[in-house]
């Protein structure tokens, strides 16, 4: 089976703020780092100050500089192909990013890195910078969207858990091959 999308073209202010999260998501503990600092007025007395100063410029300058990479990102030649319209066609080898009938490029399934089943969408990650944003109304039916959750799961990209029918459906595709 080929699922066939409609045309989409993501906008720079939801790739930047997928990136965004996509870095809080994996540099977690770097909001450890202001916590020793905030702690040091403890043992220096008269600190208080250059202590919350040093932490809020630390948090506004980690914020400021992944937001100015992405924001960037946006702007570059090399990078204006993520922003155009794409219509994609989705099968167990591959997915099908094209432009126009005659242009488009291809990417095999070992090239994403990780996936995401959002409220709204499945975000396929590619790298920290470049990910594949399928939002839901792409699909013509829930068929398609199950489908492509099917693939998902069978290449280990996505791992949450199956709620309801979709689990014992599963378990029983799970048990036959045994």
């Amino acid at each position: 089976m080929i699922i066939k999308t409609k045309k989409y073209q993501l906008s720079k202010k939801l790739y930047t703020t997928l990136c965004l999260k996509s870095i809080l998501k994996e540099f977690w503990w770097v909001w450890f780092i202001p916590v020793p600092i905030m702690l040091l007025p403890i043992f220096v007395s008269g600190a208080f100050w250059w202590c919350f100063s040093i932490t809020l410029l630390l948090i506004i300058g980690y914020w400021a500089f992944w937001y100015l990479q992405f924001t960037a990102i946006t702007q570059l030649d090399q990078y204006k192909i993520i922003f155009e319209k794409f219509s994609y066609e989705i099968d167990s080898r591959q997915i099908l990013m094209k432009i126009n009938a005659k242009e488009g490029s291809q990417i095999t399934w070992d090239k994403i890195q990780k996936a995401e089943k959002t409220k709204e969408a499945f975000v396929l990650t590619l790298s920290r910078a470049q990910f594949i944003y399928l939002p839901f109304d792409l699909f013509k039916n829930d068929l398609e969207l199950k489908f492509i959750e099917t693939i998902l799961r069978r290449k280990g990209l996505i791992t949450t858990p199956l709620k309801g029918k979709e689990q014992l459906e599963e378990q029983e595709k799970t048990e036959v091959k045994k």
